[in-house]
């Protein structure tokens, strides 16, 4: 049978034991740190998210608690190549294994190919969505083909007319050896 639990906090055991599941839809200005990665006013952008509890039974143990993670986002970024806006599609789709603490976790998470997190009875499933979506932000955002013209001319013309007009200064050196040896 599965439930919908509505508490903020999420007891991932109780969430898990039940069969739990939720979901929303929110304004991307609830994450605060996901805001300020976007590159304009977001103000009307949503995060939409569903998360699943179940357990795993494991032969000869015990039952393995896990959380599925299914959340996406449309956020705008600056393209690196253009420098115009960009809107990049994010997405998250993964599983997460929970243990009884932080050393269990750190333990196994390495030789574990799901990801391995302590339990919580405050945890906070917002924060894990907006984690989650930040690690999905590319690191060069851009765009497949940029709106305008990309110059990928490393000599600025006008940067190059402004040098030569700016006098050497080791001609200007030249000249006050030369006059000084009259």
């Amino acid at each position: 049978m599965k439930t919908e639990i509505a508490s903020t906090p999420l007891d991932v055991r109780a969430f898990a034991q039940s069969a739990g599941s939720r979901s929303a839809q929110e304004l991307l200005q609830k994450y605060e740190r996901l805001s300020q990665e976007a590159s304009a006013p977001a103000a009307d952008l949503t995060v939409n998210w569903q998360a699943q509890g179940e357990l795993r039974e494991v032969p000869g143990g015990v039952a393995e608690i896990w959380l599925h993670l299914q959340a996406d986002t449309c956020l705008p970024l600056t393209c690196q190549r253009c420098l115009t806006p960009v809107q990049v599609d994010l997405a998250v789709d993964r599983s997460f294994r929970f243990v009884a603490d932080e050393e269990t976790a750190a333990a196994q998470d390495d030789e574990a190919e799901e990801d391995v997190l302590a339990l919580d009875p405050e945890f906070d499933l917002a924060l894990l969505v907006e984690d989650e979506l930040l690690m999905e932000i590319p690191l060069v955002p851009r765009h497949e083909v940029c709106p305008v013209e990309v110059t990928l001319e490393v000599v600025d013309p006008a940067f190059e007319a402004a040098l030569a007009e700016k006098p050497n200064p080791f001609a200007a050196l030249a000249k006050l050896r030369t006059e000084g040896s009259d």
